[in-house]
């Protein structure tokens, strides 16, 4: 599976963006996405999590509330709605797809087999 990271950008704080995780290759709709996001010298962290039929969904508690993921399996895409957002959001993000069959695996980024390039959000102060 192939991904593609999309909708990044430079957005004041408070503002609004959605990033979009579309795949090529293969159809997303057997597979849980997630978005984890970096911060140069830091971990990866994960930020939200989907299972493959949208009945659930997972957030950290540092975006719980701001954050929706959502996916569109007829176009084949994952959303992020990031609203509310606070300079501490900057970072890189990332997608990833697995088959995902317990909770705690949802969270964990060496469960992921296949990664989008990234992209940046910069949220200013």
């Amino acid at each position: 599976v192939q991904l593609q990271a999309s909708g990044g950008g430079l957005v004041q704080a408070g503002g609004s963006l959605r990033l979009s995780c579309a795949a090529a290759g293969r159809t997303l709709t057997t597979y849980a996405v997630a978005w984890f996001r970096q911060v140069p010298g830091k971990e990866r962290e994960f930020v939200s999590a989907i299972s493959w039929s949208g009945s659930r969904t997972y957030y950290s508690q540092s975006v719980k509330g701001r954050f929706t993921i959502t996916r569109d399996n007829a176009k084949n895409t994952v959303y992020l709605q990031m609203n509310s957002l606070k300079p501490e959001d900057t970072a890189v993000y990332y997608c990833a797809a697995s088959r995902i069959y317990t909770e705690t695996d949802y969270y964990r980024d060496t469960e992921y087999a296949y990664w989008g390039q990234g992209t940046l959000v910069t949220v200013s102060s």
